[in-house]
């Protein structure tokens, strides 16, 4: 899970993952599904102190919290990052990634991206009505060219380069990012109304 970024486009004083949805931060929410697809270890990646202070929680005991000193070189960088945490799990090999700035991605669709690499994937992303989205797989022998991104493009540079496997993650969630005020204030509407829409059905 990558945490590390700065939120510039959102602004504010508070980290961008730490900030509110329906009751629950957006890295929460995006750890509750990593934590429920039952992958393991689930690596987190930050680099604001407060953010590692909130991991600092019996919830979280399971993570393994890794810190990005260059937050400024992109999103490839927390993805370098991660892959360093895990080279020498012998038995892990291949990632599947999440953005913590996602928190409607659901527990399902990281367990089909796993299930690809079991299926011989070396690298595989979620789509979601035909469009890819999050997460994204990247098996090991691919984490070398991995060390060599830049910027915010991450793994995608690699999709392009190689082509992936695609893999629908139709109804496992949904991966709309919180890039601003305004994303954040539309999906806590969007949360509200299907709340209650539940309660209404079942009344």
């Amino acid at each position: 899970m990558l945490a590390a970024g700065r939120g510039l486009r959102f602004g504010g004083e508070t980290p961008k993952p730490l900030l509110q949805l329906a009751g629950r931060t957006l890295l929460a929410r995006a750890l509750d599904a990593a934590t429920a697809s039952g992958l393991a270890p689930v690596v987190v990646v930050v680099s604001d102190d407060r953010i590692a202070q909130a991991l600092d929680a019996p919830e979280w005991d399971h993570l393994r919290v890794v810190r990005n000193p260059a937050p400024e070189r992109g999103i490839a960088s927390s993805l370098q990052v991660a892959l360093r945490a895990l080279e020498t799990d012998a038995d892990v090999d291949g990632v599947v990634v999440g953005l913590a700035d996602q928190p409607l991605v659901g527990g399902d669709a990281y367990r089909r991206l796993a299930s690809a690499r079991d299926a011989g994937a070396g690298l595989a992303v979620a789509t979601y009505g035909g469009t890819r989205g999050n997460p994204v797989l990247v098996a090991r022998e691919h984490w070398s060219e991995v060390s060599a991104l830049t910027g915010d493009e991450g793994a995608r540079v690699l999709l392009r380069r190689h082509g992936a496997a695609e893999i629908p993650c139709d109804g496992t969630g949904e991966p709309t990012d919180v890039d601003t005020p305004e994303d954040l204030e539309a999906l806590e509407r969007r949360l509200g109304e299907r709340e209650w829409r539940s309660q209404t059905a079942s009344e």
